[in-house]
């Protein structure tokens, strides 16, 4: 009512100061009736000050012409505070402001990993195994991510990440989807977080941003399935000095992100610790301990508990990675059997940029799978191969691979290698990642 009020007196004051006193004085008795009505003090009490302050003052022309002038300025204030009530800080409407916000602390991200090449598998010198059935040159999809993050305070936040891919088949009936991130988290202080759900596991995401090619091939244990990179259940971790030491640990069910179920009655552990002693140089040194969830009743009895040791050491800089990557396991793939066994292996890889958007690359993998039970099976693979980053986003590298199996077999990311005497996998294309 006062407002209304005020901009009347401010219209009425403003033609009547000019013309009489006597209407002056009808200004000032208007705006004694308007302070008898309860309200806030606001912007357009100024109008009505104005306008009996324009009353008060000497009959002269130009009195009147500088009370006109306040009335004005008092009115563009009125208009300000109008506004200002009707929007946000940002300048949006103010019942816009609650779904501005959501949207603002929620984020979507999304990595392909997409290649087109030719493979040339063999088992025993054939190409007719059972496992060579990727042989030829084909187009492949072999992983697509597309992640939400979503930031409800400073303290807690929430991440839901897909796994998209063709099944062995490759075909459209054989699509896969799985959930490969889905955690709430609790962020006390840079030193500990805490995720609940499937989240990153501690070692093979670490080594994977310090090799800096995942997609053109996994890292060392996560291709010959001596790890993975996400699983269910508890994982913390942190960072001290200013990033200079990280740690991370998870107890999880040990069955991958990929089986979600309550089949075991154990606990796997995995952890790491990494520090930066000098720029440049990273070292890490990580553990796992469990039964992968085969620990259930009705499963056939767990006779071991799988155990790995692993470690890493490499320099990276703008121009160079290069690195080395070691494990030792003990009944990786026996917790099942009454034979026990152990595994060892190791990865050396480099990569040099000469300029900001060609880079060479190359990577060197020996393992021995079984040095118990077959202590003749062997495992070599590398790859080389050339970068082009057009964008920030975009890889593109032109890639030949070779992994050789003799003496046995191995089941690695590129299908079952090797074969009773021997078996080879040789692999050239074109290889692409996109990240948004």
């Amino acid at each position: 009512m006062r407002k209304k009020f005020g901009i009347a007196a401010l219209l009425a004051g403003s033609a009547l100061a000019i013309s009489s006193p006597a209407h002056a004085a009808a200004q000032e008795q208007a705006a004694v009736q308007a302070d008898a009505e309860p309200s806030q003090p606001d912007a357009s009490d100024a109008v009505a000050d104005a306008t009996i302050a324009q009353a008060q003052a000497p009959d002269d022309t130009q009195s009147k012409l500088e009370m006109l002038q306040a009335q004005v300025e008092a009115l563009q204030a009125s208009i300000d505070s109008l506004k200002a009530q009707a929007t946000t800080k940002e300048g949006k409407p103010s019942w816009a402001s609650s779904k501005a916000s959501w949207a603002e602390k929620t984020s979507i991200s999304g990595k392909a990993f997409l290649n087109i090449s030719s493979i040339n598998h063999k088992s025993n010198g054939s190409d007719a195994c059972s496992s060579c059935a990727d042989n030829g040159t084909q187009t492949e999809l072999k992983r697509f991510y597309l992640g939400i993050d979503h930031k409800f305070d400073d303290m807690f936040s929430a991440n839901l990440t897909t796994d998209f891919r063709y099944g062995a088949n490759g075909t459209s009936k054989d699509v896969l989807v799985y959930v490969k991130k889905a955690y709430l988290q609790a962020k006390f202080a840079p030193e500990l977080f805490v995720r609940v759900g499937a989240a990153d596991l501690p070692w093979v995401p670490f080594v994977e941003s310090v090799y800096g090619y995942r997609f053109v091939e996994n890292t060392l244990i996560d291709r010959t399935k001596y790890g993975t990179s996400a699983d269910w259940g508890v994982h913390l971790g942190g960072t001290f000095g200013g990033g200079v030491v990280s740690y991370a640990a998870s107890a999880v069910n040990g069955a991958g992100y990929k089986t979600l179920s309550r089949s075991s009655n154990t606990i796997d552990l995995e952890g790491r610790v990494s520090v930066n002693p000098v720029k440049n140089i990273t070292l890490g040194v990580g553990g796992y301990t469990g039964k992968f969830g085969k620990s259930a009743e009705n499963l056939p009895d767990t006779n071991h508990r799988a155990t790995r040791l692993t470690a890493l050491a490499a320099y990276t800089d703008s121009k160079i990675r290069a690195g080395v990557e070691y494990f030792r396991a003990k009944n990786w793939n026996n917790i099942t059997t009454v034979a026990s066994d152990k595994s060892d292996g190791w990865s050396a890889f480099a990569s040099y940029a000469f300029t900001p958007n060609i880079a060479l690359f190359g990577r060197y993998d020996w393992v021995k799978p079984s040095k118990e039970i077959n202590p003749d099976l062997k495992d070599n693979y590398f790859n080389v191969g050339v970068n082009y980053k057009p964008i920030k986003n975009i890889d593109v590298a032109f890639v030949y691979k070779r992994d050789r199996a003799k003496n046995g077999t191995l089941s690695t990311s590129n299908g079952t290698i090797g074969g009773s005497d021997d078996g080879t996998y040789d692999e050239f294309g074109i290889f692409s990642q996109l990240a948004f």
